[in-house]
């Protein structure tokens, strides 16, 4: 039998007091270099190996097959992290084997994908950003990660800052938009949401900073495909939210599927080692994404699964998601001297560093207390701040005659569309743990609103079988039994609410599409609409930017209400009787068509900008459609009137600038309004974009009240970067440009010295 040493002898063995890294970072060295000093290579090995939960740990222990392998490793002590295990009972029962049944009873990190909630669901993450609010956003994450990690889990693989300018692509839902800076500011709110002020606390967790990078501008907007961009991009608009989480705390990160300049991501030494590992001083670990180690095999660049991990190891990944490749091969690519040992060491310092800072090392069950996950698990307050976020994410583009907000007593409204009474849908993609069908629908939000008289018509089912996480959504586009029935209760109403759009398993991981109308048979609902009635009140559900094109041209009000999580209906219901006032802006661009793709506000001005006049057709343009968004970025309607005045800059020493601008609420209601600034370099060594975000803040003004705001602008403001990631900032001339939206309504020069 295995000769195993105490979990006492252990901590006596490396008995230094934990000390925060920040603070104290020597002291939790010794603790760390003590306990290596004890492990075998075939240990240290293990500790960089992470598997999925292989088995049901309440039943009996895997007898055979890869399981049964993977059981045996666990009881060796070769694993490092386990994911997709939840719920105290029983993350404490894999802990305990780790624990109490290895050498060296080295605990585990428990990781899980809680994108925007476990249990208690808030608005996807593009959603979120649309607040434009960082205090709600790290709020929102607050929660998620405390029902997280009172369910045992301790690691999330969270926060995603990719930024994509593509709607094809499904996993924009699951970040921040097309914007690096409003992006950049998203992924420190989420990080400190996530970690709090201390990571020992058994109601936070790991975050985990991803794909690291580039994964958002996959070709085609298609999934896992190639990446093709020049260093330019990559400095000024891939790696600067990634660059924001790292200075934010973000203790690990992990790299991605894509490939970069013709290498993956997974082994790409300029991502992990020189920029992130070495220029960034990044002294937390990287985790590959689920079998992407292994998946280098089949971009070609690796010839078997003993190349792949070689290559991954050498360009800095430390932990192996998913395929087995670390556990198979890292040991004798040491003994034949092909990989340094010290690479090996390096990982494993970095994983037990983060070990010891979550407490595991002080308490290995720290995380596994069942009146905690009782009491904090779905929680009154936990329901609260998913409603408090969803009414936040609300985005209103456009309000004809002053449709809305309706009226509370005295309507007949006709409730049209199969996700009206969809509860679960509103829950998204990357939904946790969250209950199927749990979600507040839209029609259970308006029974809180009881004085009106409605009528609900499906007209068209979305689907034809509940969806799943697995598999492709299948849609229904033939049945169109229900249209008559839809027809009949719009032409008696006083008021239509559509409420059309995806299916929230239409968006996430795998789900890109090539095209972003509304699928099945809905858009031929909604045309069929507004013959019967035109006052439409259109609710667009979905988890990216769809094209709208045909319903600005035809109906009066619409609502972006993507998918919002558990209070969904509520919220919704709560804006269009006007008890919240929409306060959001788009974080990406809103297409004419499809074809605009990829779409995004900060363009170049290229060599031909511009229309020379007289139908001259050599120009940068599409001949069929305008170069314009649809809906800009930064783009949000109010019940309110929101002016600005007064636009006016101030340089001030070491390169740093003062703006202010006079804000004031000149319509009826209180309301909030996100004032942006925008910035334009006229003449740089490298070609920049006509207009960038540099600064913004969420306003809340009652009724004719003003306010001045300032805005700071420093050297990272005002520069950019060149090919190789330095900071540049030249003098020269700049426009200021502040307002409501991308196309902002004010505009100041000044002149950097």
């Amino acid at each position: 039998m295995q000769k195993t040493l105490s979990s006492a002898m252990i901590l006596l063995a490396i008995n230094v007091p934990t000390i925060q890294w920040a603070i104290g970072q020597s002291a939790l060295d010794r603790r760390v270099d003590s306990l290596i000093s004890l492990m075998t290579l075939e240990e240290k090995i293990g500790q960089m190996n992470q598997y999925n939960g292989f088995w049901d740990v309440t039943g009996p222990a895997p007898a055979e097959g890869n399981a049964s392998q993977k059981y045996e490793n666990l009881r060796k002590g070769f694993v490092g992290s386990m994911l997709n295990i939840t719920g105290v009972e029983e993350v404490r029962k894999v802990q305990k084997i780790a624990v109490e049944e290895t050498r060296l009873g080295i605990p585990l990190i428990i990781g899980f994908d809680m994108i925007h909630g476990m249990k208690t669901m808030s608005p996807i993450p593009l959603a979120e950003a649309a607040s434009w609010d960082l205090d709600a956003i790290e709020k929102s994450s607050q929660i998620g990660s405390r029902e997280a990690a009172a369910m045992g889990v301790n690691w999330t693989f969270a926060p995603m800052v990719d930024v994509s300018r593509d709607a094809r692509w499904g996993r924009v839902m699951e970040g921040a938009g097309e914007d690096p800076y409003l992006s950049s500011q998203i992924a420190k709110a989420r990080v400190k949401g996530y970690q709090g002020d201390d990571l020992s606390d058994p109601l936070t967790l790991a975050a985990c900073v991803k794909h690291f990078a580039g994964y958002g501008f996959s070709e085609g907007g298609r999934d896992y495909n190639t990446v093709d961009v020049g260093t330019s991009t990559l400095y000024n608009v891939i790696l600067p939210p990634f660059k924001a989480a790292l200075d934010a705390g973000a203790r690990t990160f992990m790299n991605s599927f894509n490939d970069l300049n013709g290498i993956p991501a997974t082994g790409n030494s300029l991502l992990q080692r020189e920029i992130l590992k070495g220029k960034w001083g990044f002294k937390g670990f990287i985790v590959s994404d689920w079998g992407s180690i292994g998946e280098m095999v089949n971009h070609r660049v690796a010839q078997d699964g003993r190349a792949a991990a070689k290559l991954a190891i050498q360009a800095g990944s430390d932990m192996d998601m998913e395929s087995y490749l670390y556990i198979k091969h890292l040991k004798e690519l040491i003994e034949s001297g092909e990989v340094e040992e010290s690479l090996i060491d390096d990982a494993v310092r970095r994983i037990l560093s983060l070990k010891f800072e979550l407490g595991l090392f002080d308490d290995p069950y720290l995380y596994c207390d069942e009146t905690r996950e009782e009491v904090v698990v779905g929680s009154a307050e936990h329901i609260s701040g998913v409603l408090e976020m969803a009414k936040k994410s609300i985005v209103l583009l456009k309000n004809k005659e002053n449709l809305l907000p309706l009226a509370k007593s005295g309507l007949k409204v006709a409730i049209i569309g199969s996700l009206a009474s969809d509860k679960d849908s509103p829950l998204g993609s990357w939904r946790g743990l969250a209950e199927p069908n749990s979600a507040v629908s839209v029609l259970e939000g308006l029974e809180n609103f009881s004085q009106n008289n409605y009528t609900f018509a499906k007209g068209a089912e979305l689907v034809t079988e509940p969806p799943t996480f697995l598999k492709e959504v299948k849609l229904n586009t033939t049945d169109r039994s229900g249209f008559s029935q839809a027809l009949e209760a719009a032409s008696a109403a006083d008021v239509v609410i559509a409420v059309m759009g995806e299916h929230g398993f239409q968006s996430g991981e795998a789900r890109s599409r090539s095209e972003i109308g509304f699928p099945g048979l809905q858009q031929e609902l909604l045309e069929e609409l507004i013959k019967v009635n035109k006052k439409v009140i259109l609710v667009s559900i979905s988890g990216r930017p769809l094209d709208l094109s045909w319903a600005d041209q035809n109906i009066p009000a619409i609502l972006q209400a993507w998918q919002l999580g558990s209070q969904s209906g509520n919220a919704i219901a709560q804006v269009l009787f006007g008890d919240y006032n929409p306060s959001g802006k788009l974080p990406m661009s809103f297409p004419r068509n499809v074809g605009q793709m990829p779409l995004y506000y900060n363009q170049k001005s290229t060599g031909r900008p511009n229309n020379p006049g007289d139908d001259i057709v050599f120009w940068s343009h599409y001949s069929d459609v305008s170069n314009e968004a649809l809906y800009p970025f930064g783009f949000g309607l109010s019940y309110t009137q929101f002016d600005y005045s007064g636009l006016s800059v101030e340089s001030l020493a070491n390169q740093q600038v003062r703006v202010k601008v006079n804000l004031k609420n000149s319509g009826l209601r209180d309301g909030e309004e996100v004032a942006q600034l925008y910035l334009n370099d006229h003449f740089s060594s490298f070609t920049r974009p006509i207009k960038e975000l540099k600064g913004f803040q969420k306003i809340h003004l009652k009724s004719g009240e003003s306010k001045t705001i300032e805005f700071f602008l420093g050297p990272e403001d005002l520069g950019f970067y060149d090919g190789e990631g330095n900071l540049l900032v030249e003098p020269g001339e700049f426009t200021i440009m502040v307002g409501g939206n991308s196309s902002p309504t004010l505009s100041v020069n000044f002149l950097l010295k």
